[in-house]
């Protein structure tokens, strides 16, 4: 089994690598700072930690305050509380002005269990996806987490950064680059395409592994950066296998079953199936129980692949 770690806790890390390296970083929270791991950032510069409280409207409103000011600030919530409660602050404070505010939400999706319904951000990636000029980044593991976050402070602009709650099996190789708007390639394959995003990346590679038993070689793509899109992936993709399955912790409209929707409708249109949550909340219950239970397991995965492969053979 791989071994599993938490991104909660490799973004904490990363804050305070980059703010020993860099004094305009700081860092904001809205009341949350042992779960968003946020307290190691405090502990080591108090100086720039502010904690608004429970008021993350204001904590938008402060960090584009800051950014103004020429500072890089890090806004830390439950991605359910930012973008999600405070959106209107984030269109009209962060992203009308394009200010360099990086909004990081974790307890994404239904992964948070028992937190219940009120806590299942499932239409933050919809919200986030809507704002012109933020660049939006789903991470699929620890690895990939800590580079995300270092990109996302040395690159102007607003950024929606989306984590999980629960460990997750870690993915990425130790040579891995994450690149801004590039998908990175998990697996080869010509018989059709998984492409994931985030806690789903891990089921993608385990269905892989099962249908290449069955002769059904399938290509996965970790689309970690949902905006700027990896467009040229998803054209390849669609061109070379015919078939693609996609995979988030995520409702189906309006997150990367969209996106890659629209690409392959504009340039090489081939059957498509959605691995996500349909039109409906969820429940509350324990996160691996969840995720069977609204269809996001591997086996979900590869049900889909095969569906998909049989379409593109009619």
């Amino acid at each position: 089994m791989p071994q599993e770690t938490s991104l909660r806790v490799s973004y904490g890390k990363t804050l305070v690598e980059l703010g020993k390296e860099n004094p305009d970083i700081v860092v904001l929270e809205a009341d949350l700072c042992w779960s968003t791991m946020t307290h190691l950032f405090r502990d080591e510069f108090p100086e720039r930690f502010f904690d608004c409280g429970i008021a993350e409207q204001n904590m938008i409103s402060i960090a584009a305050g800051l950014a103004a000011s020429g500072k890089i600030p890090f806004a830390s919530t439950f991605a359910v509380f930012a973008p999600g409660r405070c959106f209107d602050q984030v269109r009209v404070s962060v992203a009308q002005p394009r200010l360099n505010v990086k909004v990081i939400g974790t307890h994404g999706g239904i992964s948070v269990g028992e937190d219940g319904i009120s806590h299942q951000a499932i239409e933050d990636l919809a919200l986030a996806n809507s704002l012109p000029g933020f660049s939006v980044v789903v991470p699929a593991d620890a690895v990939e987490t800590a580079q995300a976050v270092r990109t996302a402070a040395s690159t102007h602009g607003p950024f929606y950064i989306r984590l999980c709650r629960p460990k997750s099996p870690v993915v990425c190789s130790e040579d891995y680059h994450f690149t801004l708007g590039k998908a990175a390639t998990m697996r080869q394959g010509d018989k059709a395409t998984i492409i994931a995003i985030g806690i789903m990346v891990a089921p993608a590679l385990a269905a892989a592994d099962n249908l290449k038993q069955d002769g059904i070689n399938c290509r996965v793509l970790n689309m970690s950066t949902l905006k700027p899109l990896g467009e040229a992936a998803i054209i390849k993709a669609a061109t070379e296998t015919g078939a693609i399955v996609t995979a988030e912790d995520h409702l189906e409209h309006g997150g990367l079953g969209s996106l890659v929707a629209r690409v392959a409708a504009t340039h090489h249109p081939v059957p498509l199936e959605f691995v996500a949550i349909k039109d409906t909340y969820a429940e509350s219950g324990k996160g691996p129980e969840l995720l069977q239970r609204y269809g996001l397991t591997a086996g979900d995965i590869e049900q889909a692949v095969r569906s998909v492969v049989k379409r593109k053979q009619q």
